[in-house]
């Protein structure tokens, strides 16, 4: 084998290992949408989950998923947004989200067809986390509409901020 052939064997087993290493790097992100039954939201209905925080060193994007048809009546929804850390109880926040600008822009976010799909950062900016541990949220609607319709699924993203 030639000092050449041995060369390039080398560099090709570095950039192997280095794909490798990269593909296996953990994302650190949580996503959890819960399906709202025949797409009519009972108020006492809840997405909820949990996730585990690890650094609280980094910051966070935590963000509102929903998923709604365009038959969806009002431009924005209100939401009970719960929050419970390690060891702490379950704190509540109401919390709005703005669907549409107003009827000339349309509907925020992505769509295809007649269903829209928005994500929000809840509040405005990265958050650090206090405590490491077990997170659990929840979430309910808090319109005056009881089901609302026109809601599809709902649910909480958390990812590292970059």
């Amino acid at each position: 084998m030639t000092l050449r052939s041995e060369k390039i064997n080398w560099i090709f087993l570095l950039a192997i290992s280095c794909c490798i290493f990269i593909s296996c790097r953990q994302i650190e992100v949580f996503e959890n949408s819960a399906t709202i039954p025949d797409y009519k939201w009972d108020n006492k209905y809840k997405a909820s989950g949990t996730f585990t925080i690890t650094d609280t060193i980094a910051s966070y994007n935590i963000y509102i998923v929903l998923r709604h048809k365009d038959s969806y009546q009002y431009n924005n929804i209100w939401l009970n947004v719960g929050w419970q850390g390690p060891g702490d109880t379950m704190f509540f926040q109401k919390v709005e989200l703005k669907l549409a600008a107003n009827d000339a822009t349309g509907w925020e976010g992505t769509g295809m067809d007649d269903i829209w799909e928005l994500r929000k950062l809840i509040f405005g900016q990265p958050r650090r986390f206090v405590k490491t541990g077990k997170y659990s949220f929840s979430i309910s609607q808090a319109m005056r509409d009881n089901p609302l319709p026109g809601i599809m699924n709902v649910g909480l993203r958390v990812e590292k901020a970059q």
